[in-house]
């Protein structure tokens, strides 16, 4: 690669970072999230490939290349400014049909309130992060409190050797044993709960529990249909 191929590439390269950082000066909490992170590699990549396209055809027809790729360019800047402006607007058709394909997915439908579908066996399964570390649950309004399974507080780095199964259980399987522990946060889609109680049962368990000691600290919680709908 000579001399000016070095150029375009150390030009196009520092663009991107000038552009990296002015977006991180106006939103400071634009790259926050770990799907705002994921989004901006794919442009990226996608911005490499095309650019990549470019470099080959310039070599070997530059007298063409500049009215085809120019083109492209300015048809990916149109879009990528679309893009930004209807961001919020495509996250929720996203999340939307993403609720249809994937029921559990919460769909955040106004700030602070998100609907999930329930799943073929009626009941209303969803994915939380809890401490960091996305679990499984079923929303049970039958348990007073959250309840882990083993496995999911291991996920969760928790060692079980180290906790004291002092508290007792009625389930529909009969008396078990839990223990008692507390979790820094519970995030499901935009709502968080901190400093919330927990039990980490004794026994296997197929999911975890999210009972009323947490949807009792949202502003309301609703069952209408196929739907629950959760209010922070």
């Amino acid at each position: 690669m000579g001399k000016t191929g070095w150029l375009i590439i150390g030009v196009c390269v520092t663009g991107l970072i000038a552009l990296i950082i002015w977006l991180s000066g106006e939103r400071p909490d634009s790259l926050d999230h770990r799907d705002d992170q994921i989004r901006l590699v794919a442009l990226l990549m996608i911005l490499l490939m095309v650019g990549s396209g470019f470099w080959s055809q310039l070599r070997t027809r530059p007298g063409l290349v500049w009215l085809k790729y120019g083109t492209i360019w300015i048809g990916l800047g149109v879009l990528l400014i679309a893009g930004y402006s209807l961001r919020e607007d495509f996250g929720i058709l996203g999340s939307r049909m993403a609720a249809e394909l994937m029921p559990g997915h919460a769909v955040e439908t106004a700030p602070g309130t998100v609907v999930i579908r329930s799943q073929s066996d009626g009941h209303f399964h969803l994915r939380a992060i809890v401490d960091g570390t996305p679990l499984p649950f079923l929303v049970d309004t039958g348990a007073t409190s959250i309840v882990l399974s083993p496995a999911a507080a291991q996920r969760m780095g928790v060692d079980l050797t180290t906790l004291s199964f002092s508290v007792q259980t009625r389930t529909a399987n009969g008396v078990g044993r839990a223990a008692p522990v507390r979790l820094r946060e519970i995030r499901i889609g935009p709502i968080s709960i901190r400093n919330i109680p927990a039990l980490v049962n004794q026994a296997p368990m197929s999911e975890s529990l999210l009972g009323v000691s947490f949807l009792s600290q949202l502003k309301s919680y609703a069952v209408a249909g196929e739907t629950l709908t959760l209010v922070r």
